[in-house]
């Protein structure tokens, strides 16, 4: 069954581990964008303790912005930044050198939309991780969401090897052969993303500061490299 979820720059590890578990990920998109959320910051561990990453985005219908809509804003030299925090807190984690190049491209180049970024990040991931699933968008906003059995319902389709922009507006009807969602949204977590406390495992600063939970995923990547599915999996 689907789970249905917000997008998230690098999602936390609890956030992963519900991908690990659903059959298929949807992600909510039509929503009216909510401020200071995992949509647009991820929390790493820095030298300094816990670190927020956040991107800076603008919102070109004020308060009434959907998700799909919120652009990033370039103003700052936000990229660079974020790559250079990576660097300072991983370097010397085990997996660092190895998986760095799966996430350098997403910070060489410019993005328009969040959600683009978010999703290729997210896919990108997957693979790192070996994760197969299939990412839904929905195609309207529901306060409390049916029942998922009629796939008309939720038509969009995020397909990374299409190149195909996903909805600005109206409806698009899926342009890929990936099979119809079937069965029901098992959870919705699009609100609130519940964090909890998982197993120790080894982190870089973990003797200055003690081990910080739920982090994003790229703390775990980096700090235990293949292992990272079988934490998952044990959530």
């Amino acid at each position: 069954m689907p789970l249905l979820l917000p997008t998230a720059y690098l999602p936390p590890i609890s956030y992963m581990a519900g991908c690990t578990t659903a059959e298929e990920v949807m992600i909510e998109i039509w929503e009216t964008y909510p401020k200071q959320t995992v949509r647009n910051h991820c929390d790493i561990y820095g030298p300094n303790g816990r670190q927020r990453l956040t991107i800076p985005v603008s919102k070109p219908d004020g308060n009434r912005t959907m998700t799909k809509d919120v652009r990033i804003n370039d103003a700052l030299p936000w990229q660079s930044i974020h790559w250079r925090s990576f660097e300072a807190a991983y370097n010397k984690s085990p997996f660092f050198l190895y998986y760095q190049d799966y996430l350098i491209p997403f910070y060489e180049r410019k993005f328009s939309y969040l959600l683009d970024f978010n999703l290729g990040l997210l896919d990108v991931l997957f693979q790192a991780l070996r994760i197969n699933r299939q990412v839904i968008l929905t195609g309207h906003y529901e306060k409390h969401p049916p029942d998922i059995t009629d796939r008309r319902d939720y038509p969009d389709t995020y397909h990374p090897e299409s190149g195909i922009r996903y909805p600005v507006s109206g409806i698009r009807q899926p342009e890929t052969n990936i099979p119809p969602c079937q069965g029901v949204v098992s959870a919705s977590l699009r609100h609130r993303v519940t964090r909890i406390a998982h197993p120790e495992y080894h982190q870089v600063f973990g003797d200055r500061f003690g081990f910080l939970h739920d982090l994003s995923i790229v703390d775990l990547l980096f700090n235990t490299g293949p292992e990272t599915i079988e934490y998952l999996s044990m959530q």
